[in-house]
Order: C-alpha cells, then structure tokens, then sequence
C-alpha cells in the first residue's frame, strides 16, 4: 500500500526503466532506513542481521 501512495499514485513515467529504477530505490530506502512497529524499531536489514544464524 505504502509503494502505491508515496511512489507510484505520485509519478507521471514517461517509460518503465523509470518506474523500476524509482521503486528500487524505495525499496532500498524502505528495508535499510525505515523502522517498522512490527520489528520493534528496527529495519527490516537490521532485523535480518540481528536474527540470522551465523554460518561461520
């Protein structure tokens, strides 16, 4: 929902590379500086992290 009204409900694209190369970015921006209620605070990158079993 959120892609829908902050990117793409935003936007007039004049081609497709535009609209990928914009919705790649705010998933960038959405998994690595949003904190998210559901995670307690952190990102989704910093919930990865801290919840992933080292393989080493």
């Amino acid at each position: 929902q959120r892609i829908s009204t902050e990117v793409l409900g935003c936007y007039l694209f004049k081609t497709l590379k535009q609209v990928k190369q914009l919705t790649e970015e705010w998933l960038t921006i959405y998994n690595t500086q949003r904190p998210h209620d559901a995670l307690k605070g952190l990102t989704p990158l910093m919930y990865k992290q801290k919840h992933s079993v080292s393989t080493l």
